[in-house]
């Protein structure tokens, strides 16, 4: 019992030193409204344009399949530690292979769909597209 109170007031520490910092800073801080601090920051440069640009959802897409392989590689990392002093341990191969493989199995899945659902192709450009032909044409 007595480690989850640690964990708990852990837990609370983690909590209430931002909490406590936030409303000291609000508490301290200096409140001068002016219309210079309201406008968009351009380097400088008076803003032009709009501000909603578009961007292309397979930057998203492609970061997102990082971060999942990258978790990936993260959660390989401990069960290739304690691969040989399990096996040394007398631990069974299949009980050791069976959780990775169908780890690994369910994000090849994952991959194939990504990769069968267009999420990881990219968008040829008009231009692309033209040094394409004009090379399959020569």
């Amino acid at each position: 019992m007595s480690d989850w109170i640690a964990i708990g007031a852990l837990a609370a520490v983690g909590v209430l030193i931002p909490i406590g910092m936030m409303s000291v800073s609000a508490l301290l801080r200096p409140s001068v409204p002016e219309t210079g601090k309201s406008t968009t920051y351009e380097s400088g440069e008076t803003p032009t344009g709009g501000t909603r640009i578009r961007f292309n959802i397979q930057y998203y897409m492609v970061a997102l399949l990082f971060v999942v392989f990258d978790i990936e590689t993260v959660l390989l990392f401990p069960w290739a530690v304690i691969y040989r002093p399990a096996i040394s341990a007398g631990v069974p191969m299949i009980d050791l292979l069976w959780p990775m493989l169908v780890f690994v199995g369910i994000l090849a899945i994952g991959l194939v769909w990504a990769w069968r659902s267009g999420a990881i192709s990219w968008a040829r450009s008009p231009r692309a597209t033209s040094r394409k032909t004009e090379r399959d044409l020569n």
